[in-house]
């Protein structure tokens, strides 16, 4: 339904600059709003590229000025954008319903109150699922499983026996935790599965992305710290020792072993070699491959991953070697030249 500008900023606590009879008819981002619409503008320099008439009006950081169409100006432009889009599209509401009939579960499993657990869905032997926690159609939970309360499983996840999943965890479709880690030895000319007595344990507040898959440690547990979030096809090896409030991005693969500090942040594609020590604080850039332990506070990127600004330096100097490449050309052709010249200079005097 349509609302007043008016509304709106009184909805996100925000100081008004236009008309509040103003009429919004939905709120879309930048690349999408019409003149109709609200959207947010979450730098200062984007604000004066908005033509007027473009859109409707325009939730902005305090202290944008100068801008020829209604603002709602704001403290956390993504917080006050996020409360006006439940606005216009608040999310669906299901209604639970409890356990599915077509749902199986173990006559040993301790179920608490409010619960939901979606059709299909197998729970085995012992699990424990804390109250207000939503288990979606498909998800396949071992024996031994404890999990905590307000958990949030989508459809098809996997957790293998003894799984601990902390309060108010997510996990996204298709993750599977607690598979056997990627380890061997050899025997007679064999590789043999080396020990998988582990488990994995999820700390409180911990988000798993889609497809993501953790494996167990082999005696102890794989470790996910408080608050980490994983994003979508995210590999974790087995023994690994994730901080806490880690933000690791898609397709990041860490080794066996591996321990980071808190509040560490691995962008997309990063690879980390097993036994490694990520410090606390520190940043990989897109794509670093880690070989060595990197120090708390680092910024390091590149392929071996090395400090930030070494990179800056090596890639300063690839871009000039054409440059290079042809005044080396120049030096060799000088050096061949007087070469020969002194070499002429030389059979003069012999004749002489």
């Amino acid at each position: 339904m349509p609302i007043t500008l008016g509304e709106l900023s009184a909805l996100v606590g925000g100081d008004l600059d236009g008309p509040a009879d103003l009429v919004i008819h939905q709120a879309r981002p930048l690349g999408e709003a019409g003149p109709g619409d609200i959207t947010l503008i979450d730098r200062a320099e984007r604000a004066a590229k908005i033509a007027p008439g473009q859109v409707a009006a325009a939730v902005v950081p305090r202290g944008v000025n100068g801008v020829k169409y209604p603002v709602i100006r704001v403290d956390d432009v993504h917080k006050a954008f996020s409360l006006i889009v439940n606005r216009f599209r608040p999310p669906r509401k299901t209604n639970r319903g409890g356990i599915h009939p077509q749902a199986i579960v173990s006559s040993t499993a301790k179920i608490a109150e409010n619960v939901e657990i979606g059709p299909f869905s197998v729970i085995g032997e012992e699990v424990e699922i804390g109250s207000g926690s939503t288990i979606y159609g498909g998800v396949h939970i071992f024996s031994g499983t404890k999990i905590g309360r307000n958990v949030t499983i989508f459809p098809n996840v996997v957790l293998y026996e003894n799984t601990i999943v902390g309060d108010r965890c997510i996990i996204h479709a298709g993750a599977i935790i607690g598979a056997y880690g990627f380890g061997y030895h050899s025997e007679s000319g064999r590789h043999v599965l080396a020990a998988q007595l582990g488990n994995v344990v999820l700390e409180d507040d911990v988000e798993i992305g889609a497809n993501t898959t953790i494996d167990r440690g082999t005696y102890g547990s794989t470790k996910i710290g408080l608050g980490s979030k994983i994003d979508n096809l995210v590999v974790i090896a087995h023994n690994c020792q994730i901080g806490r409030h880690n933000i690791i991005c898609a397709q990041v693969g860490i080794a066996g072993s591996t321990t980071t500090g808190d509040y560490v942040v691995m962008a997309g594609q990063v690879g980390v070699r097993d036994h490694v020590h990520i410090g606390e604080g520190a940043v990989l850039g897109a794509m670093a491959g880690v070989i060595n332990d990197i120090p708390a506070g680092a910024r390091f990127v590149g392929i071996p991953a090395t400090p930030e600004r070494e990179q800056m330096l090596k890639q300063a100097a690839l871009t000039k070697l054409p440059e290079m490449r042809k005044q080396l050309k120049e030096l060799q052709d000088l050096v061949r030249r007087l070469t020969q010249r002194l070499e002429s200079l030389e059979s003069s005097r012999e004749a002489a």
